[in-house]
């Protein structure tokens, strides 16, 4: 219970903090490129995220970032835990924006934050803000942002990698952008195996071969759905099995 009220009042008492430097980060907007202000911008969520992530005592180990390429790119993640988020920003240096329900916006200065991460924000329950979302996605990649994204829409909470929607296989063709395969072990660990109190896990998230642009192109959406899960799957089982090897 105490780690769940440090973790939560961190993730709150922040939020001025953030707000005055938005504030600052803002006002230099026009003087920086596109990727300079995303680098900025990036700065004071990963800032946030470390800090929460601190606050769980969790371990977290990370490869693959050697992975990453220069430019826009899809991130395509497995979604194990509430804390996927949180661990990728505080472990992913490249800037990126995710999709995220349309909830969040009725957050204080959150979503103010999210929408100069350049998110996109998704109403579940609406078809054409699903379709709406998906062009909003393709034109911030067409503008040099990345963009995570989770096929599964659900949270697995370390029940396996379930099945993935295709809608980031239009994203990804109709962007012209490399995917890049990410794979979370570990986070629902944190929360959602313990009734939602906040316990310290151990994470690992592995960054995978990107799949070029020029490949995405040539391949059905059926073949690049199965290549990015299976990707994805192969390494959260392998991860699974190095845990359970250490115990």
């Amino acid at each position: 219970m105490y780690k769940s009220l440090r973790t939560f009042s961190f993730l709150f008492g922040y939020l001025p903090v953030a707000a005055m430097n938005l504030k600052k980060f803002q006002a230099q907007k026009a003087h920086l490129s596109k990727q300079d202000y995303d680098a900025l911008i990036h700065t004071e969520p990963q800032k946030w995220a470390k800090g929460i992530m601190g606050r769980t005592k969790s371990r977290v180990e990370t490869s693959g970032l050697d992975y990453l390429p220069e430019g826009a790119a899809l991130l395509v993640a497995n979604h194990e835990g509430n804390f996927d988020i949180p661990v990728l920003l505080s472990e992913i240096p490249k800037p990126f924006g995710f999709i995220s329900k349309k909830e969040v916006k009725k957050l204080p200065i959150i979503p103010v934050y999210m929408e100069d991460m350049n998110c996109v924000f998704l109403d579940r329950t609406d078809r054409k803000s699903a379709y709406k979302s998906i062009a909003d996605t393709v034109g911030k990649l067409k503008d040099g942002h990345s963009i995570l994204i989770f096929p599964e829409g659900t949270r697995s909470k370390g029940e396996g990698v379930t099945d993935f929607k295709s809608g980031f296989i239009r994203i990804a063709k109709d962007a012209g952008v490399p995917i890049v395969p990410v794979a979370i072990h570990g986070t629902s660990e944190i929360m959602e195996k313990n009734s939602n109190q906040i316990r310290p896990g151990h994470v690992t998230i592995g960054v995978l071969e990107p799949i070029s642009a020029e490949e995405i192109e040539k391949m059905d959406a059926k073949q690049l759905i199965e290549k990015v899960k299976t990707t994805i799957e192969t390494e959260v089982q392998a991860m699974a099995q190095r845990k359970t090897d250490l115990q």
